[in-house]
């Protein structure tokens, strides 16, 4: 019996794996309240309103009012739309390294340009003027104790951070 001949693939461009989106597209897992939970493939600089609406809207059980329906989504990340009295958690980012809405080489955290308040890991916060180790630390601690920040203006709430340092970074962060 002889063997058959193996099919070679054919000639043409391989396909993108799909952890890797353009970079003018984001991917993002939206779960919970929503009619039509999964991936969904927004274009860059969507919200979490665009999420929702591109997961079929929000379910009859859906607490909007839990999120930030204004925030930016980033690429990669799991939004839970959550029920009334769910706890909202942190979105679930990538691992460093991975595939992300941040720019090649950016730390993480970075988003436009901006760092942000409620995803930034200890490193990309000390990219910051102003900040060190200890109140990279601080921040980030801040932030697991009181469920994220709500706006920049928080900030003045860490040890450590006072009205001058506020200053030098309210235009480089976000929420």
């Amino acid at each position: 019996m002889e063997d058959e001949p193996v099919p070679t693939p054919e000639p043409g461009p391989s396909p993108t794996p799909p952890e890797a989106a353009p970079a003018d597209l984001v991917v993002v897992h939206v779960v919970g309240q929503v009619i039509t939970p999964g991936l969904v493939t927004l274009p860059a600089g969507a919200r979490v309103a665009d999420a929702v609406d591109a997961a079929g809207g929000p379910s009859a059980d859906a607490d909007l009012g839990a999120l930030n329906l204004a925030r930016a989504v980033v690429d990669g990340e799991q939004l839970r739309i959550p029920a009334p009295g769910e706890e909202v958690v942190e979105p679930q980012l990538p691992a460093p390294g991975g595939a992300t809405g941040t720019p090649a080489g950016a730390p993480a955290g970075h988003a436009g340009g901006l760092v942000d308040l409620n995803t930034a890991d200890e490193a990309a916060l000390q990219t910051l003027p102003g900040i060190g180790p200890a109140l990279a630390g601080r921040i980030v601690a801040w932030r697991q104790e009181n469920g994220g920040f709500a706006s920049v203006d928080e900030l003045d709430e860490v040890s450590g951070i006072g009205p001058a340092v506020l200053a030098k970074l309210r235009d480089l962060v976000r929420v």
